[in-house]
């Protein structure tokens, strides 16, 4: 049982961080695509700046998801400890 611990807190110190740095990274992807398409089309300036913002809302969506996840699994270890030192 003290393993199943181990390896929540180790999903929990890695899991977050690394889904923030995936979504950080696919946002600065996303937002330098949206500036070289505009410079190299500006008329097109109002169609990228909406395709743009659905995408990064998107992407945020995912790192918020993780986020969730984060807290239901903290919650899930305050379980998971006290049926080990009850034990």
């Amino acid at each position: 049982m003290m393993l199943g611990v181990a390896i929540a807190f180790v999903g929990l110190a890695l899991g977050v961080p690394i889904a923030v740095l995936g979504g950080a990274a696919a946002q600065g992807r996303a937002a330098a695509a949206a500036l070289e398409g505009l410079a190299r089309q500006p008329e097109a300036a109002g169609e990228i700046r909406i395709l743009l913002i659905i995408s990064l809302a998107l992407i945020e969506s995912l790192v918020i998801y993780a986020l969730l996840t984060f807290f239901l699994l903290m919650g899930r270890i305050g379980e998971m400890l006290s049926k080990v030192q009850g034990a």
